[in-house]
């Protein structure tokens, strides 16, 4: 379906839990945080039904997030069930891929299409600093388990920080230099623990400065960079890169008049947008008995009046959310 600005509405981020088995320093306290209720978080049954009223109003991509997505109990055949749902042809993760390894062939024959592994070091101290846990080398092995299967495509996402994992970053951006991958560096929003706590974002122009000082000039653009399915992310390949490296910046390219896509927390609220409140509380709905002809209607009608754009830039505004990012889910 298209919303009010004639955009076409067609991917949906699914937060199936606000509980991480990491505490990483720019997300969530080390002490944790008041997490949800279980019987606050909606169930996967729910979920499905959602899922299915979204594929007909025109959703086939569903990104599955959390929190950390494989902590839940059940996500396997969950992935299983989005992808035999009829409308959907496309099921994605994101997760912090600590996991990763011991369920990665779980979840390629569940038929996922698609990984995307939030990684910002490749050094293991440093993987602890930032995480407050061991792990990187459990990661990185599931990272090639997942690129050897020819289905599902791969991509690693990091956000640059100063002071925090600037001396990293082109160690990470080395990981698509002898590997057909995407590592896309992500903007830090302005919002949440990391802006709480004064961290800031290292310019999308510095890091290209970097990288083009460490791995050289970039091909011309279109040189067999991705297309159609990229998303937001602007793509480059360094000249002697098998992968390529891409660079998703809200705030210095903003772009929302292109935006195709609407969240769902897990606690069953739609968000129309990652920075606003406006939405539909679908958990209330389901739990009140609305069939599924009255989901379908409410969600369109609330996905038509899809915000015009973020308001990060703003510093208040009427309708900016205040949830942090574990919350709604990325």
């Amino acid at each position: 379906m298209r919303d009010q600005f004639d955009r076409e509405i067609e991917y949906m981020r699914i937060s199936v839990t606000d509980r991480c088995n990491l505490r990483c320093q720019y997300c969530m306290p080390a002490t944790g945080v008041k997490h949800l209720l279980h019987s606050e978080i909606l169930s996967y049954e729910e979920i499905l039904q959602i899922v299915r009223a979204a594929a007909r109003l025109g959703v086939h991509k569903i990104r599955v997030t959390g929190g950390e997505p494989l902590v839940r109990r059940g996500i396997i055949d969950f992935i299983r069930q989005l992808k035999a749902t009829e409308g959907i042809d496309k099921v994605v993760i994101t997760t912090n891929g600590v996991l990763l390894d011991e369920m990665a062939a779980d979840l390629l024959d569940a038929g996922i299409d698609g990984v995307n592994l939030s990684l910002d070091t490749l050094d293991a101290a440093e993987f602890h600093r930032i995480t407050g846990k061991d792990g990187l080398e459990s990661v990185l092995k599931a990272l090639d388990t997942l690129l050897a299967a020819p289905t599902c495509k791969v991509k690693v996402n990091c956000v640059p920080i100063r002071g925090f994992n600037e001396d990293g970053l082109m160690d990470v951006a080395g990981l698509a230099r002898d590997r057909a991958i995407s590592v896309r560096f992500i903007e830090l929003m302005p919002v949440g623990f990391a802006f709480e706590q004064g961290m800031r974002g290292i310019p999308m122009t510095r890091v290209e400065q970097l990288l083009q000082e460490r791995y050289g000039p970039f091909r011309a653009e279109g040189d067999g960079l991705p297309k159609g399915d990229a998303g937001p992310a602007r793509y480059v390949r360094p000249m002697n890169f098998q992968g390529e490296l891409g660079f998703i910046d809200a705030l210095g390219h903003k772009f929302c008049a292109s935006c195709n896509r609407v969240r769902l927390t897990a606690d069953g609220f739609l968000k129309l947008c990652l920075n606003a409140r406006t939405g539909l509380d679908l958990k209330a709905l389901l739990r009140q008995g609305a069939d599924a002809a009255e989901i379908e209607e409410k969600m369109r009608t609330a996905i038509y009046r899809k915000p015009r754009e973020h308001y990060f830039l703003e510093k208040t505004h009427d309708e900016a959310d205040t949830r942090r990012m574990y919350q709604v889910g990325g």
